[in-house]
C-alpha cells in the first residue's frame, strides 16, 4: 500500500494498539502506557492540553502530523491569512526526509511526484571535475534525492492534515508572547479579524502543554521573547533564482554545479531539474545586483540564454535573496522547543535547510509525545537541544567550509582555489579538495546522552561524500525489507522502529520479554533469528549474542553483547532521558 493511500485518521497509533499486543508489550491498553499527565503534560482538571505548533511550513506541518500519529492533539498556528503557494523554495528532499514523511502518509506521493536525480556533477568552467553518486547501506524504497517545489510539498502535507482529526489549523494567528505557568504555556496571539492584513488586530490567548516553534527565519520577535540569541553572519553576495520551464535533454536526472563559468565569471551557478520540464537555476550575483533593473534592460533574458541556449522558455518564478549562517544558543527554553529555520539558517549549498528542519520535527515530536503520554519525564526534552543543536552546528561547519571555498576572503585563498580547480580533473588529491557542497545527510547521535556507547561498535567519523556510516550506536538503522506475520503492517525496518522502542534480539542473546514491564514506554521485542528479519540482521552485521536497541526515530540507541536484563533496561532508560549525560 502506498503511504498516501493510508487513512491517516484511522492509522495505527504507535504505542496504543489493541489488547493482546498491548499486553504482550507490557501495557494494559489504557493505563500506565498512556500516563496521567503527572510527567509534565499540561493537565487542567484531568484534561491534557494540546501541543501548540507555531508555523505552517513543512517543518511545522511535519511536526503536527507526527505528534498526531502518536495520539497527541495539536493546535497549529500560522500568522499568514492563508497558504501562499509561490515558487520552488526548498525543493531538494533527501531520502531519509522522504522516509520521515512516509510515516505520516506523504512520503511516497512526494517521491512519486518529484523528479528523481541520481548524479551530482561538478564542473569548472566547461570541464567536468567529477560526478558523485550515492550509496545506501540498506535497501530504501526512496531515491537519494527528489526535487519538488516546496509549494507542492506543502499542498501534499496539507491534504494529510485535512484527514487528521487530532490537528486543528488556525490561520491568521500571529504569536507575540509566551507565558509559561501552571504546567503549560499561554500564547498571546494577534488575530487579523479580516484575515487579509487589512483589518485591526484583536488579541486572543491560546493554551498548550508544550510549544514547538517552527515559525521560520523571520522569528526575531519570538526568539527575543524566549531570550535566545541568533548569532552568525549574513553573506554579502546575493543569489538570483529562476524556475524556468524549457527542454534540456540529458539534464533531467542530475544536479549541475558550475565553478566560474564564462557566463557568470568569478562566481557559481547551480542547476536543479524539477518536475514538469522545469529547471531551477541559482546564480551567485554581486551584493549590488538588482533583479528589476536586469529584467527591464533585457539582461535577464541574456543571462538565461547563456545557460539554456537559443530555445523557448517560460519563467515560472523568480526571486533574489541573501543567505545566512546563524544558530540559536538554546533550542529548548522551558516548555518551548525551537525548530527549523527559526533555530538555524545555513547557506544553500548541500540542501541542508529543510532536510535538517524535518529531522528537528521528528526528534521533537516523539519526545514531546512520550512526555505528553507519561511514558518519559520532562527531562527527555533536554536531549532535543543536545541532539539537534549539535546537528545544526555540524551543518554550519560543513556549509561554512563550503562558503570559504566558494567565496575566498583573501588573495591567497583565491590563488589556492584556482590551483585546485585547474588541476582537479587530472589530480585525485586536488579533486578531493573541491568543495561544491556536501549534500544533506542524517546526523549521527553518537555523543548524545541518550546513546549507550559500544566498545566494539564505535563511530568511524564523517563518511565519504554520498556514503552512510556503518550501523553503530547513534546512527540511523539501515532501511531494509522485513516480514513478520505478527506485524502485518510492517514491511521495512524503519516502520518497525517507529512503533515505539524496539529491541532486536539475537538468537543467542537471551530472553528480554520482561523489559517491557520495566518502563512506561511502549517496547517491542523482535527476534533477529527469524527469516523475515534476515536481511536486517545482515545489514547490521548483527552477532547472534547481541541486542540492538532502536529509538522511535530509527536511530540506534545501543548495541549490547551478551547483556543481562538489567543492562538492557538501563539502555532503554537512558534513551528515555533517565540517565544523566556522560561527562
Amino acid at each position: 500500500m502506498r503511504d498516501d493511500d493510508v487513512d491517516i485518521a484511522s492509522h495505527d497509533t504507535p504505542g496504543a494498539r489493541s489488547g493482546g499486543e498491548d499486553a504482550r508489550h507490557g501495557r494494559d491498553g489504557g493505563g500506565r502506557g498512556h500516563g496521567d499527565g503527572g510527567h509534565g503534560a499540561g493537565d487542567a482538571g484531568g484534561v491534557r492540553e494540546p501541543v501548540v505548533v507555531i508555523g505552517g511550513g513543512p517543518v511545522g506541518q511535519t511536526a503536527a502530523l507526527l505528534l498526531a500519529r502518536w495520539g497527541v492533539p495539536v493546535l497549529l498556528l500560522d500568522a499568514r491569512p492563508a497558504r501562499d503557494a509561490v515558487g520552488s523554495k526548498a525543493l531538494c528532499q533527501q531520502r531519509d526526509v522522504l522516509d520521515i514523511w512516509s510515516a505520516v502518509g506523504a512520503g511516497d506521493r512526494i517521491a512519486e511526484e518529484g523528479l528523481t536525480w541520481v548524479r551530482a556533477r561538478t564542473l569548472y568552467r566547461d570541464r567536468e571535475l567529477f560526478c558523485q553518486g550515492f550509496v545506501d547501506n540498506g535497501a530504501s524504497p526512496f531515491p537519494p534525492f527528489v526535487n519538488i517545489s516546496q509549494t507542492r510539498t506543502e499542498e501534499i502535507l496539507d491534504e494529510c492534515l485535512a484527514r487528521q482529526p487530532l490537528v486543528e489549523v488556525r490561520w491568521g494567528h500571529r504569536v507575540v508572547a509566551f507565558d509559561e505557568r501552571d504546567g503549560g504555556v499561554t500564547l498571546r496571539c494577534a488575530v487579523d479579524t479580516l484575515l487579509d492584513h487589512g483589518g485591526d488586530d484583536t488579541f486572543v490567548d491560546v493554551r498548550g502543554s508544550y510549544v514547538l516553534m517552527c515559525s521560520g527565519a523571520r522569528s526575531d520577535l519570538l526568539r527575543s521573547a524566549l531570550g535566545v540569541s541568533f548569532e552568525g553572519h549574513t553573506f554579502a553576495d546575493q543569489f538570483l533564482i529562476c524556475d524556468i520551464r524549457t527542454d534540456l535533454p540529458g539534464w533531467e536526472s542530475e544536479r549541475r554545479f558550475y565553478f566560474d563559468p564564462e557566463w557568470n565569471p568569478g562566481r557559481q551557478v547551480l542547476i536543479h531539474p524539477c518536475p514538469d520540464s522545469t529547471f531551477r537555476i541559482d546564480w551567485q550575483v554581486p551584493p549590488e545586483y538588482d533583479l528589476a533593473d536586469e529584467e527591464a534592460s533585457g539582461a535577464l533574458d541574456r543571462r538565461i540564454r547563456q545557460v539554456i541556449g537559443d530555445r523557448d522558455y517560460e519563467i515560472v518564478w523568480k526571486s533574489q535573496y541573501r543567505f545566512h549562517s546563524r544558530q540559536v544558543d538554546r533550542m529548548r527554553v522551558g516548555r518551548v522547543l525551537v525548530a527549523g529555520d527559526a533555530a538555524h539558517l545555513v547557506s544553500p549549498f548541500g540542501a541542508r535547510g529543510l532536510n535538517s528542519g524535518v529531522p528537528d520535527a521528528e526528534n521533537a515530536a516523539w519526545k514531546l509525545a512520550f512526555v505528553w503520554h507519561g511514558w518519559a519525564t520532562d527531562a527527555l526534552l533536554d536531549s532535543y537541544h543536545d541532539e539537534r543543536h549539535a546537528a545544526a552546528a555540524e551543518n554550519l561547519a560543513v556549509t561554512t567550509a563550503t562558503m570559504r571555498f566558494l567565496v575566498p576572503q583573501t588573495e591567497e585563498e583565491w590563488r589556492t582555489r584556482r590551483e585546485i580547480l585547474e588541476t582537479a580533473d587530472a589530480d585525485e588529491s586536488a579533486r578531493a579538495r573541491v568543495d561544491s557542497g556536501r549534500l544533506a545527510e542524517p546526523f549521527w547521535y553518537v555523543d548524545s546522552p541518550l546513546t549507550t556507547p559500544s566498545p566494539e561498535r564505535s563511530f568511524g567519523g564523517r563518511p565519504p561524500k554520498g556514503h552512510a556510516p556503518a550501523p553503530v550506536p547513534g546512527v540511523l538503522v539501515p532501511d531494509v525489507p522485513v516480514s513478520d506475520p505478527d506485524r502485518p503492517g510492517v514491511t521495512r525496518s524503519r516502520d518497525l522502529a517507529r512503533r515505539g522502542i524496539t529491541l532486536l534480539v539475537g538468537p543467542e542473546s537471551g530472553t528480554f520479554d520482561t523489559v517491557a514491564g520495566s518502563v512506561a514506554a511502549p517496547v517491542e521485542v523482535v527476534g533477529l533469528g527469524t527469516s523475515g528479519y534476515a536481511e536486517l540482521a545482515e545489514a547490521l552485521s548483527a552477532r547472534a549474542d547481541e541486542v540492538w536497541v532502536l529509538r522511535p526515530d530509527g536511530h540506534i540507541a545501543a548495541v549490547l553483547r551478551t547483556p543481562g536484563v538489567s543492562e538492557v533496561v538501563g539502555a532503554v532508560e537512558r534513551l528515555l532521558g533517565a540517565v544523566p549525560a556522560r561527562v
